[in-house]
């Protein structure tokens, strides 16, 4: 007999405890740490978005402790301030990973505290003086990526040896050498960028066209088509969108059926994210008949992986056109956030986000059809 599965079998996204890539620091005290991680975030902060996770070690009678506890236990559940420079939440609720990956999404990667809390990888320094420390953690060790020399140490620890089956194949810094160490943190970000994925709007019910506009001929063969092969040329895998009896009018292409149903382009977005949440979307609407390779290579090379998406402006609406995006990984969760708070529209979603806007000399390659007027007026364009 079957297994009984009791929840339906998700795709879950690649999160360790913060983010999608993080690294504890470990080995050394609190000071060492803190200086590395703030030295890291100054060369690279302008260039991705680095996030920093320890713990308050100001003692519990400071005055600004006692400030906020203060309104916090006269009955406040969360408490808000603009702190001009910066905004600060306090509230007395725990917070675990489920939790740690919200307020994280918009992190390339996070340096975590290892003294203080896990990650799901790893920096390990070696330093005698957090030697002892360092052996009762062994099992917070789990995939170590880096390993750091303190100040006048030249060998690993043996415990380390021992625990770390493939310690010789690890590199190896000065925990003074910064640059060197960026450098590494910055090629491990850039190697964990995305993939892009195309996603071909097909699904549409094409009710003011009164055809399906997926089977419209512009460039000799059927538009979904058409769409389909000039993704194929930039994508490293491309899929149809559709619903589910739809399905049969697409033989031999990949399908992604509509799982969000009833939600149009929102949900195909969705669906897709769904498919596969470790991937950036490509997602063109099947009715974007002037589109071509030149204007996906403009969108591609404008591609800014830090942000929730990139998109057009689109100067007929002079809004982002979020039927020719790329949607980053990271905007699954603000995607249903959006549809939690009772939106389902894609460009609200953009407006309401980071994202990357482009401005194309190309713009009028935006233009959609959508009905028997705006078909022969493209063909006419198109000769």
């Amino acid at each position: 007999m079957k297994k009984h599965q009791k929840h339906t079998n998700l795709v879950r996204p690649d999160f360790g405890n913060f983010s999608r890539q993080e690294w504890a620091i470990i080995g050394t005290n609190c000071g060492n740490i803190q200086r590395l991680s703030q030295a890291i975030i100054e060369r690279l902060g302008k260039q991705f978005n680095l996030g920093y996770v320890d713990a308050d070690h100001k003692s519990a009678d400071d005055a600004a402790h006692t400030e906020v506890k203060n309104a916090l236990n006269s009955g406040a559940g969360l408490s808000y301030m603009d702190m001009i420079d910066y905004h600060r939440f306090d509230t007395l609720n725990n917070f675990d990973s489920f939790q740690y990956r919200q307020w994280f999404n918009a992190q390339d990667a996070v340096l975590v505290n290892g003294n203080h809390f896990k990650a799901k990888q790893q920096i390990v320094v070696i330093d005698q003086k957090k030697k002892d420390s360092l052996q009762r953690k062994l099992d917070r060790l789990t995939d170590v990526k880096l390993i750091l020399l303190a100040e006048g140490e030249s060998e690993i620890h043996d415990f380390l040896k021992t625990h770390l089956e493939n310690w010789k194949a690890i590199p190896i810094y000065k925990l003074s050498d910064v640059e060197m160490i960026s450098t590494w943190i910055l090629a491990e970000i850039k190697n964990e960028i995305a993939p892009v994925y195309g996603l071909v709007l097909a699904g549409g019910k094409s009710q003011r066209m009164g055809q399906d506009k997926a089977l419209l001929n512009y460039h000799g063969a059927p538009q979904f088509e058409y769409i389909h092969n000039l993704l194929a040329q930039h994508c490293a895998e491309v899929y149809l969108s559709c619903r589910e009896d739809q399905v049969s009018k697409f033989p031999g292409f990949n399908i992604i059926k509509d799982t969000f149903t009833g939600l149009g382009p929102f949900g195909a977005i969705l669906s897709a994210f769904r498919e596969n949440p470790n991937v950036a979307w490509l997602v063109i609407a099947v009715d974007l008949p002037l589109v071509d390779s030149a204007f996906l290579s403009e969108l591609l090379s404008g591609r800014n992986p830090s942000k929730q998406a990139s998109a057009f402006l689109n100067p007929a609406t002079n809004f982002p056109d979020p039927l020719i995006t790329i949607w980053e990984p990271r905007s699954y969760a603000t995607l249903l956030q959006f549809l939690a708070q009772g939106y389902s529209c894609p460009r609200k979603v953009l407006i309401n986000s980071e994202i990357e806007l482009l401005e194309s000399v190309q713009a009028e390659k935006l233009k959609n059809v959508n009905s028997p007027g705006d078909y022969e007026a493209v063909k006419g364009m198109l000769g």
